[in-house]
């Protein structure tokens, strides 16, 4: 029940474009590096959070809502590893009141809060080598205003001090999960979409994307268009565990979009194998029945897909209903024995659509 993600927020204010000198690149760079993205729970360097939330998008009465949950998700994790968090100059006092010393904030011009989406997707090498990857954000097939955060990833890339790379392709952070051995899950519907990558073949997107992450194998998911802002992020569905076990999400309200969606993923994730030829082991989260209603609507985003995990912690959201709030976070212990579950209320950010999840990037450590 509930378990939709972002709502288009305000379509009359996007911006048009990718990075069209990245479009008619001839070659995939750095295509002679043995580049790859670590699994999320590797060791992290740190975590990339954006304080972006803006009026225009999220309206007056949720907008404070939102930067608290930003704030209790960067200290949070600041517990338990270094965060470094975008903001804008004019809100620099506001969130340094908010999130208080432990996080670094960095001054950026800013659109919205995903870093996840907006950020670039971190690689390395064997030999020790860490680079950051621009997918080209561009609102999510234009959607939203994102002159600002479609730079945000060369900001975070230099600000770490890593190399950029650049691709043709067109995607968001969220629509990728990795098992950091060669194994990627990825939803058809946002990353075959015409708004992000127009007569790219599924064959042309897999030789683009493979070099540039490390991956043998892609198992495709449908997902679903036009039914929320990301047109049916990985993220939101099924998200690796560790190499070998996935966690996948399921909408138990038949009367929900997302009902038959999450059924036929299961059905496709559990008949699939990794890089190595091994099946997987898949573990459902059921998604709450009941939810706070202080700020429910039919967008929110009620899933427990969306934990994210850093150094020695599991960091999931809670939606009020005991009973599921429970049983999801016994699941991930189970999972994750030797990591602390911090379990935290995000509605607000629920109420746009969003998750934990969607709100941070890892950096990992080399």
């Amino acid at each position: 029940m509930l378990t939709r993600r972002r709502f288009i927020y305000n379509t009359s204010i996007f911006v048009t474009g990718f990075c069209m000198q990245n479009l008619v690149a001839g070659e995939q760079p750095e295509s002679s590096m043995d580049w790859f993205a670590p699994e999320e729970g590797q060791p992290h360097e740190r975590t990339w959070m954006a304080f972006g939330a803006e009026e225009s998008i999220w309206g007056t009465e949720l907008l404070p809502v939102v930067q608290q949950n930003l704030a209790t998700i960067a200290r949070t994790i600041a517990h338990y590893e270094p965060v470094s968090m975008l903001v804008r100059e004019s809100e620099y006092e506001l969130a340094r009141q908010m999130v208080g010393d432990k996080v670094e904030l960095v001054v950026a011009d800013l659109n919205d809060l995903w870093m996840r989406d907006t950020g670039p997707v971190f690689v390395m090498t064997q030999q020790g080598q860490k680079a950051a990857v621009d997918f080209n954000f561009n609102g999510w097939g234009n959607k939203q205003q994102h002159n600002h955060d479609a730079k945000v990833a060369k900001l975070v890339a230099s600000k770490a001090g890593v190399k950029l790379l650049n691709t043709r392709l067109v995607l968001e952070g969220g629509g990728i999960e990795v098992d950091g051995q060669g194994t990627a899950i990825i939803t058809e519907s946002c990353t075959l979409n015409k708004n992000r990558n127009p007569g790219i073949s599924k064959a042309e997107f897999e030789d683009w994307l493979m070099p540039l992450l490390g991956l043998n194998k892609i198992i495709w998911l449908p997902g679903i268009k036009g039914k929320d802002i990301t047109d049916g992020h990985t993220d939101f569905y099924a998200r690796f565990a560790k190499p070998g076990v996935v966690l996948a999400g399921y909408d138990p309200d038949p009367h929900s979009f997302d009902h038959d969606v999450t059924k036929r993923h299961l059905e496709l994730l559990r008949a699939a194998k990794d890089a190595q030829g091994k099946p997987l082991k898949v573990l459902t989260l059921e998604g709450p029945m009941t939810i706070r209603e202080e700020y429910a609507s039919e967008d929110f985003a009620a899933g427990y897909i969306g934990f994210y995990l850093c150094n020695g912690a599991v960091i999931m959201q809670g939606f009020g209903d005991k009973a599921a709030d429970q049983a999801a976070k016994k699941t991930l212990q189970e999972v994750f024995p030797k990591r602390t579950i911090e379990q935290i209320n995000i509605d607000g950010i629920a109420a746009g659509g969003g998750s934990i999840h969607c709100t941070t990037q890892q950096e990992p450590y080399v």
